[in-house]
């Protein structure tokens, strides 16, 4: 039996129509370059810095800036002020952009000659090969 915030989450991610509320797979990884489809940053690249699967949403550098007003700390090892930070998007709002082609695409799955499943990029047909982080 699902726990409070089990269910809780399943109903957030229900919310905002994620595949009957289940967490789906990430393609997208750290390290890997996106470009907006929607929303107030479309049309943006940036890499992605961070991702965060259990929200189903990724940070991409430069897109979604956010600020956060700070205080500072008692003891002063904290200095006050506005922070700019990069905001969470959500997954099916970016779109992989292919290191090929340099075009944003949809993905396949594959499977390369060492038997190791690799990514598809949907428009050129080359393997998409993922930066070392």
């Amino acid at each position: 039996m699902a726990t409070r915030v089990e269910r809780r989450h399943r109903a957030t991610l229900i919310h905002e129509g994620w595949a009957h509320g289940h967490l789906r797979p990430l393609d997208i990884r750290k390290g890997d370059s996106v470009e907006v489809i929607s929303g107030k940053d479309k049309g943006k690249r940036g890499v992605v810095e961070r991702v965060l699967p259990e929200q189903q949403r990724v940070a991409v550098r430069g897109v979604n800036l956010l600020k956060r007003h700070t205080k500072s700390g008692v003891k002063g090892n904290i200095q006050g002020g506005i922070v700019d930070f990069d905001g969470p998007v959500a997954y099916s709002n970016v779109m992989l952009v292919c290191n090929r082609c340099e075009k944003p695409t949809r993905i396949a799955h594959g499977v390369n000659e060492l038997g190791r499943r690799v990514i598809v990029c949907k428009k050129c047909g080359e393997t998409y090969d993922r930066a070392q982080v």
